[in-house]
């Protein structure tokens, strides 16, 4: 009966693969998301309008599907990322409320979403996932831990005027402890999880910031477009090559 659930799972499997493509969709997410408000200079609600409407195209598709499609899934993921990245702007700069305000509301929405989670469903699990409502938590739950993941990292670059690469070496280290308490603890699985996907947020998008700000600012001052093109270019030739991995070692014990 479990590997029937495991074959009927709608979302990505916890993996050192599953952590990369992360990072690299978080990333993606930050450029995207300056893409529209800042290069296509339409302000943030009206980017965010746009974002939130592609996503809850892809994330309908997501739901639709009876099992695991990994383009489909880290779609989403992207689109979670992006939207995250115009809620914490538009929060900031639009709203006045500054990065910190705005990352209490998002920790405080966070804690409610797996609250009512738990309250529900019984448990919270991140893998596998077979029922369409408690697929829904998850991607509310990823949707709220990616904007306050950005507007930590914002918090970092902009509010304590830490370079890029200092943001990003601050949040790997939380994440390193993370993986250690992973290891050599009994600590909540899930709660590590929640830890881990937050602060992989912010650790993306400072590398976003790090390759597409002024050289003033410690940037790298790609364009947008060619540092989104790239950075999508990898995730996806991760995933091909990951799958075609998995279809030779399914073969193989055929």
């Amino acid at each position: 009966m479990e590997s029937k659930n495991i074959d009927l799972n709608k979302v990505a499997k916890i993996t050192v693969l599953f952590w990369v493509l992360k990072v690299l969709a978080t990333t993606l997410g930050e450029v995207l998301g300056d893409f529209f408000s800042m290069s296509l200079n339409i302000g943030y609600v009206f980017s965010l309008l746009i974002t939130v409407v592609l996503f809850l195209l892809v994330l309908v598709w997501q739901l639709r599907q009876r099992h695991f499609h990994a383009p489909i899934y880290w779609l989403a993921i992207i689109g979670t990322t992006t939207v995250g990245t115009e809620i914490s702007d538009m929060m900031d700069r639009t709203f006045g409320l500054g990065y910190a305000v705005g990352a209490s509301i998002l920790f405080a929405a966070l804690l409610l979403v797996l609250f009512l989670w738990h309250r529900h469903i019984g448990e919270i699990k991140v893998y596998p996932i077979t029922e369409r409502r408690v697929e829904l938590y998850y991607w509310i739950a990823i949707l709220v831990s990616n904007s306050l993941g950005t507007a930590f990292g914002d918090y970092l670059s902009d509010n304590l005027g830490l370079s890029y690469l200092t943001g990003a070496a601050i949040t790997a280290g939380i994440i390193i402890i993370v993986v250690l308490l992973h290891y050599l603890t009994k600590i909540n699985e899930i709660l590590l999880f929640w830890i881990a996907f937050i602060f992989t947020r912010p650790f993306g998008a400072t590398f976003g910031d790090f390759l597409t700000k002024p050289v003033a600012k410690g940037g790298l001052n790609f364009s947008r477009g060619i540092a989104a093109l790239v950075t999508a270019a990898i995730m996806f030739i991760i995933m091909y090559f990951s799958q075609r991995n998995t279809k030779k070692k399914e073969v193989s014990f055929a």
